[in-house]
């Protein structure tokens, strides 16, 4: 008895499918797979087809991004998968460890920044009446451009 041929682009999805359940514009998968986060294929009538499988990369772009990780390091992460597979739930947990503790740096910075919003920042400016001059004569400047005092880093 003759199998019928299977369809290889049965399971896959549309580029519309793929923004519908994941909830990312269209021009978003694009941008994201021109950057090299999600690959796709095309049919015999030569449009892009997503397996399955690029939900669980889309959503943990979108995860990634909303906590602040830039895309560069969400594609370095993914290219340190094997051959570039989607992540697993073991991989997820690797990334999201790796990710946490940039995470917490930021928190850390935000609540900083927070706190003395109403404070000197040490620019070095002098110039403002209510400074407390926490950076007379610019001392902060040998530290490097920028407000010093709520953005050490």
């Amino acid at each position: 008895m003759k199998h019928p041929t299977r369809n290889p682009f049965a399971d896959d999805l549309s580029v519309g499918q793929v923004a519908s359940r994941s909830g990312i514009a269209v021009s978003a998968l694009h941008f994201y797979e021109a950057e090299g986060l999600i690959r796709s294929r095309r049919n015999a009538g030569n449009q892009r087809r997503y397996p399955r499988e690029v939900l669980r990369r889309v959503a943990i772009i979108k995860v990634a991004q909303r906590t602040g990780i830039p895309l560069k390091t969400i594609r370095e992460a993914f290219k340190a998968l094997p051959q570039e597979r989607t992540p697993t739930a073991e991989d997820w947990s690797r990334l999201s460890a790796a990710w946490k503790e940039e995470l917490e740096h930021r928190i850390d910075r935000l609540t900083r920044l927070r706190d003395h919003l109403n404070d000197c920042i040490g620019c070095g400016c002098l110039s403002v009446k209510s400074c407390p001059l926490h950076n007379p004569w610019d001392e902060l400047g040998k530290q490097g451009a920028g407000p010093r005092l709520l953005d050490p880093d």
